[in-house]
């Protein structure tokens, strides 16, 4: 009897097997399909990358260093001229390093030459990761713009300054004490105060460079307020 009752149920476990086997069959099939559409994928963004790198960042970039290097031999001594050639590296390779350098040798030709607005133009496109290049950046900036009486634009400039060479005692000092200058021409004396007796506290090796202590403005500002 035993035998009997487990006959019948033998072809219906087969075929569920079965049917099992088959739907793994397929779903492995589909996986396999969606993986190879991915890897697909993946191999077409990495040969783009590889083409944008090598056949156009890299030779673009080594275009704009010849470029860049040519104007520092070619016109040195001569800020008209250099000015130009910086210009047109600047705007040609604006997106590569050398581009960036240029856009600051240009600005810094332009600021000798008395052209602060055109300067700050050119300061406004450059960019580095070091921050002692891009705090002196920043304090050319805000000295364009003390030129043109555009104050408040040259304190944003300062802060900015300040921010990337906080800690550094030969820059942010200098820069403090450039602010409290622009302070000093909008009365904004106990702004300038301010600035004044963190030097003093921050980096109390700075030196003024024209004999007086900063102690003495510190007592000059506090006499104002």
């Amino acid at each position: 009897m035993a035998s009997t009752n487990q006959t019948p149920e033998q072809p219906d476990q087969l075929e569920q097997i079965n049917n099992r086997l088959t739907d793994l069959g397929r779903n492995i099939e589909t996986n396999k399909k969606a993986m190879g559409i991915a890897m697909g994928a993946i191999l077409v963004v990495a040969c783009l990358t590889f083409a944008w790198l090598y056949l156009y960042k890299i030779p673009t970039g080594n275009k704009a260093m010849e470029a860049y290097n040519k104007v520092e031999l070619s016109a040195m001594g001569n800020d008209s001229l250099a000015a130009a050639q910086y210009k047109k590296v600047a705007d040609e390779y604006g997106s590569t390093a050398a581009g960036k350098l240029a856009s600051l040798s240009a600005a810094e030709t332009l600021y000798n030459s008395g052209k602060y607005e055109e300067a700050a133009k050119y300061l406004k496109k450059f960019s580095s990761n070091d921050k002692v290049l891009d705090a002196n950046a920043q304090v050319l900036l805000g000295d364009c713009y003390v030129n043109l009486k555009k104050y408040d634009d040259a304190l944003s400039a300062f802060k900015h300054a300040v921010d990337k060479a906080k800690g550094n005692p030969q820059i942010a000092p200098r820069v403090l004490l450039k602010q409290a200058v622009v302070y000093d021409e909008l009365k904004k004396y106990g702004d300038a105060l301010k600035c004044y007796e963190t030097i003093k506290k921050d980096y109390p090796q700075f030196s003024l460079g024209n004999g007086l202590s900063i102690d003495s403005y510190i007592e000059r500002e506090k006499a104002r307020l």
